[in-house]
């Protein structure tokens, strides 16, 4: 039987800088700085309310990090610029490789659903935009948990919602901080290096899998099984 596979969304399925020609006509020369430093601030701000177990929405940490953000870069968005910017982050791109490798996985036979920081409505709103809600058995949030990634009781909540084992479920990541997560909570966990520059924290610790993006995971994870948990770089 295949394993089942929970695929981080944000910076995994949907590419999180997919504002930057947008943010240029308020940024500026800015505009790839200030995607970077959002996307960071709004992890920053779901990792410091989930361990000060003061909840709020992954969209609230979103708009708060849009408002550092414009005052890091000096940029001084209107209310009606910043509800635009909002609103787009729901229908972020998919990356280029995510629809067909999505496909080729569940053609194969393995168990495919999102996992998220995101909510269960943000995140179909967004699959369905991107194209690819089909290719999942269902969406799994955070959110019922009140608290977000790297936290092992949200990996303890896939494996129940998903009706996996530990052993038996991969998280697909980007995102080191999620992949660490995961194996800690006794998951596999294959990192999309999407980047040749991409680092990995180094914790003492080593994803099951290094795939250079989605179209992999299917050959790799497959010989993995076949080769009794030898890792493919």
């Amino acid at each position: 039987m295949k394993p089942t596979l929970g695929f981080d969304v944000y910076g995994t399925l949907i590419d999180t800088h997919g504002l930057v020609s947008k943010l240029r006509e308020t940024a500026g020369e800015k505009a790839e700085e200030f995607s970077r430093i959002w996307r960071e601030k709004q992890l920053e701000y779901s990792f410091r309310r989930g361990l000060m177990q003061n909840y709020e929405s992954f969209a609230v940490c979103t708009r708060d990090a849009l408002d550092y953000t414009c005052a890091f870069c000096k940029a001084p968005l209107t209310a009606r610029q910043k509800d635009d910017l909002l609103e787009r982050y729901r229908t972020l791109p998919a990356f280029g490789d995510a629809e067909e490798s999505l496909k080729a996985l569940k053609a194969s036979g393995f168990r495919l659903f999102a996992f998220s920081n995101g909510s269960a409505e943000a995140v179909e709103t967004l699959l369905a935009a991107a194209g690819i809600r089909e290719q999942f058995l269902g969406v799994v949030s955070v959110e019922e948990l009140r608290s977000f990634k790297p936290n092992p009781a949200v990996y303890s909540h896939f494996l129940r919602k998903s009706g996996a084992s530990g052993d038996g479920a991969w998280l697909i990541s980007s995102n080191p901080f999620d992949v660490i997560g995961a194996l800690s909570a006794g998951m596999r966990a294959a990192w999309v290096k999407r980047s040749p520059e991409a680092i990995f924290d180094p914790w003492g610790c080593e994803p099951t899998l290094i795939v250079s993006g989605l179209d992999e995971l299917d050959e790799h994870i497959s010989a993995f099984m076949v080769n009794g948990g030898v890792q493919v770089r």
